[in-house]
């Protein structure tokens, strides 16, 4: 269940960066109200159990702020990439990260790694390649390539980072309180940049961020809070959630945008998805 909860909140996510761009909202302002969002959320989630003395002493404090920093930097190459390249480009370079977490999941953490589990993670990657090559499409991976891999580094390195943390420091009690100093941090980021911004008379404030960031505030939380209730549970190890989470997100984000944004699907496309089944099922069973 948490493992179905994140995807759909991921997902939402991709969505609203699309129509972001089709309602012409500042992308920047709307993240930054989402951090704010998210963090008030989370704050009022875990208002029983904070106290700002323990937070400052907790061992995951540095972390929330590293994982902080790397998220609004993160959601801003998303968002761009998603608004540039098309909302499957942008799954497909966030969730192609998926191989680093993997592997320091097998090192760190010694997690089974059978050949059936690796066949899956094999056929993942060819499905993902397959859903993302699309032959009508102007994305022009040359010319872009700078985005979209560092989109695929930071999204690894911040996967990876977060289940360190929850094996390392997070615990049950205390996953709302980390959630809400992540996102507090990267709002302060994100709101010290604007205040740059409006100093320098470079700033027009949009109203319509408003109502975008409520919602994608909301998402955020939900996508952070499941990731680690999912990676939690006894039942779950890093290496299949992380596989099965972004293969589900990259074949279902690419079926949003043929439905809704009409987004061309190839015959390379169609079986791309089918062996992303094949590799969500052989993981998810091995």
């Amino acid at each position: 269940m948490y493992l179905i909860l994140s995807i759909t909140a991921s997902l939402f996510i991709f969505v609203v960066f699309k129509l972001l761009e089709k309602f012409e909202v500042n992308t920047f302002q709307t993240i930054v109200v989402n951090y704010i969002v998210a963090f008030s959320f989370g704050f009022l989630a875990a208002r029983d159990s904070m106290a700002i003395n323990s937070i400052v002493d907790a061992e995951w404090f540095l972390g929330s702020i590293i994982v902080g920093a790397l998220f609004i930097g993160l959601f801003t190459m998303m968002a761009w990439t998603a608004q540039k390249n098309g909302l499957s480009v942008a799954s497909v370079a966030s969730k192609m990260s998926v191989i680093i977490p993997i592997i320091f999941g097998v090192i760190l953490f010694r997690e089974s790694i059978g050949y059936q589990k690796i066949i899956g993670i094999v056929l993942a990657f060819i499905a993902v390649y397959l859903v993302s090559a699309k032959s009508k499409t102007t994305v022009n991976f040359k010319k872009n390539l700078m985005l979209p891999f560092l989109l695929f580094l930071g999204s690894g390195i911040s996967d990876t980072y977060i289940n360190y943390l929850q094996h390392t420091s997070i615990s049950e009690e205390n996953i709302s309180v980390f959630s809400a100093c992540v996102f507090g941090f990267a709002g302060l980021i994100g709101i010290s940049i604007l205040a740059a911004k409006k100093s320098g008379n470079q700033l027009q404030l949009d109203s319509k961020s408003i109502p975008g960031g409520i919602a994608l505030g909301l998402l955020n939380y939900a996508s952070l809070y499941y990731i680690i209730k999912a990676l939690q549970s006894q039942n779950m190890e890093s290496s299949s959630f992380f596989t099965i989470n972004n293969v589900a997100i990259v074949m279902i984000s690419t079926l949003i945008g043929l439905w809704f944004f009409n987004e061309h699907l190839t015959n390379r496309n169609w079986t791309g998805i089918g062996l992303a089944l094949i590799a969500i099922y052989l993981v998810t069973f091995a």
